[in-house]
């Protein structure tokens, strides 16, 4: 499978970022380098035509936690002695460990929206392909199956996101009052 060259800019970028956020001692910098890292998350998520977990990314880890990480900075004390912290021989030795693993099973992927894959070619996605609009009435067959098939877990996704956006603004406005 070879990557496109959008995709593997935002895969270079969350993995920069993500070394970034291990490495940094500066905890406003970590968290900044985590909020960049789940933006990219969230773009990568929008580039393989996956707008509601991008939606979900984007709100909650780009968005809400980098918020709520900050806010909890702002009230403690954090020492900025040095900029960048060790890594150990043998945490180094098992993050690429693991990268090369995740990283040797990326070739064997199938390409995005490829006709032959098991998800497309199975019985259940053809169901949905054949039936959406009929049984919805929604063009998008994505959409369809978001909102009318799955919407009970589209519903819990939904709530999720409310409830992250309430705690902070509870989290805000507490904060302006202190």
């Amino acid at each position: 499978m070879s990557l496109s060259v959008p995709v593997a800019a935002i895969l270079l970028f969350m993995l920069g970022s993500a070394l970034a956020a291990a490495a940094l001692r500066d905890v406003v910098g970590s968290i900044v380098a985590f909020a960049g890292y789940s933006f990219g998350v969230a773009v990568l998520w929008a580039l393989l035509r996956a707008p509601d977990v991008a939606l979900t990314e984007a709100a909650v880890g780009a968005g809400i936690t980098t918020v709520l990480f900050l806010l909890t900075i702002a009230r403690t004390s954090v020492s900025r002695s040095e900029r960048f912290e060790g890594i150990s021989l043998r945490s180094g030795l098992a993050v690429v460990a693991i990268v090369v693993t995740v990283g040797a099973t990326v070739p064997a992927l199938p390409p995005v929206g490829a006709a032959g894959t098991p998800v497309l070619a199975g019985d259940v996605s053809q169901y949905y392909l054949t039936n959406a609009y009929d049984q919805t009435g929604v063009t998008n067959v994505v959409t369809a199956v978001l909102v009318g098939y799955r919407g009970f877990d589209t519903l819990g996704e939904v709530a999720v996101v409310f409830a992250a956006g309430i705690a902070m603004l509870l989290v805000l406005r507490r904060e302006a009052f202190v």
